[in-house]
């Protein structure tokens, strides 16, 4: 069995994920190839290697050509990837985190899923973000996801609502019985499509399961910070009858039937 772990020692975002991915050996080209069979433009998408603390990674960046991008709600969003020539798996978990990121805003905004305005989720980057993310585990012949617990930024940060604390209200809604802890840093580590996708995807938060390394990738974040603000993607084979006694299994409401033996 493959795994893929994201070690979220900086948080997580959309364009993290992607970067990881890169790093850890998806075919940019082909990544790149795939997402245009979505029905959407006026945007530009790549990719540059960067250095933080020493350590080798790489930044996807999603630019908006159009910026006058129109306002979507979730079925605006969901007939875009219905109409894509994309595979029905990835289709199926790219419209599960969108699910998942517009009950959030809901919730938050006390309206009906369906009528949340996605802003900055809505945008085209988030699109791509949640798409490719999808497409690259995919690559990857990912059989299962698995996180660490998350770590909370504070203080405030700054949004199309104006100014909102960190965690943003959103991220908090979305992570309903997942694992956080405050990592005691200025600013915003994970961000609603990072904790959107991590939620959706991934089969538990636990600590780093018993698994053959054969790919290691880290994705940069948007933000220069004192600590190397990167996620580490890790991924390899499972090996059977080891580690389960001694893994934190955190499991949130998707897996609640889901014990450590389930892992192995």
């Amino acid at each position: 069995m493959r795994i893929a772990y994201f070690d979220c020692f900086s948080g997580i975002s959309g364009d993290m994920c992607l970067g990881a991915l890169v790093s850890a050996g998806v075919d940019f080209a082909l990544l790149k190839e795939q997402l245009a069979l979505l029905p959407v433009d006026g945007y530009e998408i790549y990719w540059k290697r960067e250095k933080r603390n020493g350590i080798s990674c790489a930044n996807v960046f999603v630019d908006l050509l159009e910026t006058n991008q129109p306002e979507r709600r979730l079925d605006d969003i969901l007939k875009i990837i219905d109409n894509s020539g994309l595979p029905a798996e990835v289709k199926e978990k790219s419209k599960a985190v969108f699910h998942r990121l517009a009950e959030a805003e809901a919730a938050v905004h006390d309206t009906a899923p369906d009528q949340v305005h996605f802003h900055e989720v809505g945008a085209v980057d988030a699109i791509v973000d949640v798409v490719g993310t999808v497409l690259g585990l995919s690559r990857l012949g990912v059989d299962k996801v698995y996180a660490s617990p998350l770590p909370m930024g504070k203080g405030f940060i700054r949004c199309m609502h104006g100014v909102i604390p960190s965690p943003a209200p959103a991220t908090l809604e979305v992570l309903r019985q997942a694992p956080v802890y405050g990592a005691g840093i200025e600013g915003e580590l994970v961000t609603p499509t990072g904790a959107a996708l991590v939620s959706v995807l991934a089969d538990g938060f636990i600590d780093l399961p018993a698994l053959t390394v054969e790919k290691v990738g880290y994705g940069a974040g948007k933000k220069v910070m004192e600590h190397p603000n990167l996620l580490r993607l890790i991924v390899g084979e499972r090996y059977p009858g080891r580690g389960s006694a001694r893994e934190n299994v955190h499991q949130h409401h998707h897996n609640h039937n889901q014990g450590p033996e389930d892992i192995e």
